[in-house]
């Protein structure tokens, strides 16, 4: 196994252990029952991590809702982190990345049959879903929800970034953990994400040794998928040609300006060098809010690269912010793509975890009062 470098900024080491103190002795009354966590009558999977974000939370959340919809009624429940909205609010079709949030936003996009609320009280968010009789919900999905201890969750699933393991990182502001590395013991099932397509069988055992986990606890590996780029903006004008799907392997010998904004677009990069050498990167904050200065930047570097062969590539998140932006400019639309990612299991392990959701969802839904 390679060894990342992961920056530590030692001199913020005191903030980290003022911080540190105070999310310990919030998750100790939890453990007391001071603080008390509430259970629902219902399956209940969270999918969260103990770092700052960059996990790749939302493609394991869509993978759930594949492997799930099928038998039961998802309902998904998120933070809706950055929106423009407060309390409990209900996606439809009118909703945009502004009302519910870019993450939430770009999974309804794609399961649009599926229930999904955001609220950032998660126990009230939880009660208003179960009040929906069409369709009932039956299991709920929590996005990013690990830190959220005042709901009970049944299943809980913890993301940690091959590139950046939590063993690894420090409490921030040194690192970018928001809590202490034992808040592991709260998951049943440890996913080790992001992990390259070359890995080696010995840095299973290597990752596994470091990790130090409970014997309860599952111990799961996965990697991205890249699928073929997307228009961003399908539906154009009459008198324009309208966008079309493109396979990654069309890329060859194309300029793509990369736009994101999210933790770390170092692997999108390298993904797409693979199929072109000339890949320009205009790196934002996550979550950032795109500005008329920012669309102005992204012109003047798509206009420098030559006529005829270019492309504008951006991730799905960043897309649910551009799609409804007022003022995204009209004649850089036919060239915004999105690539897409899925997740796959690996260690030909995929199986046995899909059976580890199921047996969870089909045991708690006996006695859940929707079953």
């Amino acid at each position: 196994m390679e060894n990342h470098f992961i920056k530590i900024n030692k001199w913020l080491y005191p903030a980290s252990w003022l911080y540190g103190a105070v999310v310990k002795t919030r998750n100790k009354l939890f453990d007391w029952g001071v603080l008390r966590s509430k259970s629902f009558d219902i399956p209940i999977i969270c999918i969260g991590n103990l770092a700052v974000g960059g996990t790749g939370k939302t493609p394991h959340t869509e993978y759930l809702i594949k492997l799930l919809q099928k038998e039961y009624n998802v309902a998904v429940l998120s933070r809706g982190y950055r929106r423009q909205t407060k309390g409990y609010v209900l996606a439809t079709p009118d909703s945009n990345a502004r009302s519910i949030g870019d993450e939430p936003y770009q999974i309804y996009q794609k399961f649009p049959d599926i229930t999904l609320g955001v609220d950032e009280d998660r126990c009230h968010g939880i009660e208003k879903l179960l009040r929906r009789k069409k369709p009932p919900t039956q299991v709920i999905l929590l996005d990013d929800a690990y830190q959220h201890r005042y709901v009970k969750a049944g299943l809980t699933i913890l993301l940690t970034d091959y590139n950046r393991l939590f063993c690894d990182d420090a409490l921030l502001p040194a690192g970018r953990l928001r809590e202490q590395k034992s808040g592991k013991y709260r998951a049943q099932i440890i996913l080790v994400t992001k992990c390259p397509s070359d890995i080696k069988p010995i840095d299973y055992n290597i990752i596994a040794k470091r990790l130090d986990l409970y014997p309860y606890q599952k111990l799961y590996f996965s990697a991205f998928k890249y699928g073929n780029l997307q228009p961003v903006f399908p539906h154009q004008s009459a008198d324009l040609e309208k966008p079309k799907e493109q396979a990654l392997a069309s890329l060859t010998g194309k300029s793509i300006v990369l736009v994101t904004g999210i933790v770390s677009p170092q692997p999108l990069m390298e993904e797409l060098k693979k199929r072109t050498s000339q890949v320009e990167l205009l790196a934002f904050d996550d979550h950032h809010a795109f500005t008329k200065q920012d669309f102005m930047q992204i012109q003047t570097c798509f206009n420098q690269q030559p006529p005829g062969n270019r492309l504008i590539v951006t991730t799905e998140k960043d897309a649910a912010r551009l799609i409804h932006h007022p003022d995204f400019q009209e004649e850089l639309k036919p060239f915004v793509y999105a690539l897409p990612i899925t997740i796959k299991i690996l260690q030909n392990q995929q199986d046995n975890f899909n059976q580890n959701i199921f047996d969870y969802v089909r045991e708690n839904s006996r006695n859940s009062r929707l079953s």
